[in-house]
């Protein structure tokens, strides 16, 4: 999530990523992959792109996913979507 009724969450400032940006995972295995940002795109959530974000992709890609744009209080959401597209660059131990 962007934010809670308490306050920031973890994707907060998701949308400041920029290409060439690393995202770290630490694997069940105790390895780490190391994503590089491709792009960071904004959708309306009544217009999202589903085969883009979750459509079947060349090698090993990882989408991270949040509200983003516009809080709407009557609906109490936000109206769009936060996708970071990222593919996997490397992997090492931990």
């Amino acid at each position: 999530h962007v934010d809670t009724t308490k306050g920031p969450a973890v994707f907060l400032l998701l949308s400041l990523l920029m290409p060439g940006h690393k995202v770290e995972v630490q694997r069940a295995d105790g390895t780490i992959a190391v994503f590089s940002v491709d792009s960071v795109e904004t959708f309306a959530k009544d217009a999202f792109p589903d085969q883009k974000v979750y459509g079947k992709t060349p090698d090993a890609q990882l989408r991270l996913i949040t509200c983003g744009g516009v809080y709407d209080k009557k609906r109490r959401d936000y109206l769009d979507n936060v996708v970071v597209f990222a593919h996997l660059e490397s992997s090492r131990k931990a």
